[in-house]
């Protein structure tokens, strides 16, 4: 399978989740592993949920069900960028060949309100 094909699936997921914006890049890491790079734009009404989540589920599920993943923010250094947010990425990094980038997609699809382009799933009551 061509590298981009196997990214595809999470790609087109991602990008209906709120608040993430194209483009997504990702590539495979020397050890087998890979990574996913996207934005997230942080004045949407539900950017810190989206982060919550997807930081809960790819960082630190439960004490017994943890993934090979980490969510996690990246950016160059803050005197280059121009502000705190005009630059900030976020990264999703597996060290495992074994746990692909399909894989992510059906933990993150299991776990993430259903439909993920449904915002008002995302919302919390104390978000009111």
């Amino acid at each position: 399978m061509a590298h981009e094909d196997q990214f595809e699936p999470l790609k087109e997921y991602l990008l209906k989740v709120p608040g993430i914006t194209p483009p997504i890049g990702s590539g495979l890491l020397d050890d087998g592993g890979w990574w996913m790079k996207f934005s997230i734009d942080v004045n949407h009404r539900l950017a810190w949920n989206v982060v919550q989540e997807l930081g809960h589920v790819l960082n630190y599920i439960s004490l017994n069900e943890r993934l090979p993943t980490v969510f996690m923010p990246v950016s160059p250094p803050p005197y280059m960028n121009g502000g705190p947010s005009h630059f900030l990425s976020w990264v999703i990094e597996c060290r495992s060949s074994e746990f692909g980038p399909g894989a992510c997609m059906e933990w993150l699809e299991g776990r993430l309100p259903r439909p993920v382009e449904n915002e008002s799933l995302w919302e919390r009551e104390n978000d009111a």
